[in-house]
């Protein structure tokens, strides 16, 4: 099935891709100076998240 997107939607693609992988640099780089074992655990299953997000947006694209 093929899908087209205007060139707005690409843009919040594209804006949303980003985001997310901004979003996933930060919650890495929070887990990292975490010590406390359960919340550097929650920074990384964010991260997670917004890696399979990310992920899913860019299968929109393909």
């Amino acid at each position: 099935m093929i899908v087209t997107v205007n060139q707005m939607e690409l843009q919040n693609l594209r804006h949303l891709i980003g985001s997310h992988a901004n979003a996933e640099k930060k919650l890495r780089f929070y887990a990292q100076q975490c010590q406390d074992a359960q919340i550097k655990q929650m920074f990384e299953q964010g991260a997670q998240s917004a890696v399979n997000t990310r992920n899913k947006l860019m299968s929109f694209l393909t």
